[in-house]
């Protein structure tokens, strides 16, 4: 859709920066601009707590849809359920007709969705930034007390789970993983659903 002035910029959440990062982007050939995060900069500012999430940004550099599940294929549709066909398509529809694109949230809904973090939010990312910080300085051991507490201070932030544990041993030092985790949800979303309305414009 580069010919209707649309680009993607992805970005890797990941504190082993290119080390861990790099081979991915590399193996996946990308024609896209493929950028890689080791502080979680973007986790932080954008209020983000799961991958991939997308954000919508207008020429104007503008949010006009904030963070959501943004699947490109449906290869894990089995664990999640999230289809991502209907999401695409509403990508193409702002593609084609920009800010008459149905998709587009008004003023009122993104005051909703974007409401600063709650404080709980606010500690949990400073928590994480210092258990990285210790992690980066080679004290790792150290780190996992301030991993553990951005997790119990923000339980459904899957991004600072997945990272402390990728980092650890997280059978050992976490007493779980990532499937315990997925499995303990019992039916909960592991994606907050998204809400894409039904009804398009011409």
């Amino acid at each position: 859709m580069k010919d209707k002035n649309f680009e993607i910029v992805s970005i890797a959440q990941d504190t082993g920066g290119v080390k861990d990062a790099g081979p991915w982007i590399t193996a996946a050939k990308a024609e896209y601009t493929a950028l890689i995060d080791d502080k979680h900069i973007v986790t932080q500012l954008y209020n983000m707590v799961n991958v991939p999430t997308a954000v919508w940004i207008n020429e104007q550099g503008r949010i006009v849809r904030p963070n959501e599940v943004g699947y490109v294929d449906n290869r894990y549709k089995a664990m999640h359920g999230v289809d991502a066909g209907p999401y695409l398509d509403a990508i193409r529809d702002w593609a084609a007709k920009g800010d008459r694109s149905p998709f587009l949230m008004s003023e009122a809904e993104l005051k909703e969705r974007m409401k600063p973090p709650s404080p709980d939010r606010a500690m949990a990312d400073a928590e994480f930034a210092l258990a990285e910080y210790l992690y980066k300085n080679g004290k790792g051991t150290d780190a996992i007390a301030h991993f553990k507490e951005a997790q119990r201070l923000a339980p459904d932030n899957w991004n600072y789970k997945r990272q402390a544990w990728a980092l650890s041993d997280a059978e050992k030092d976490y007493g779980t993983s990532f499937w315990d985790e997925v499995k303990k949800l019992n039916g909960k979303p592991y994606y907050e659903p998204r809400k894409l309305p039904d009804a398009k414009k011409p």
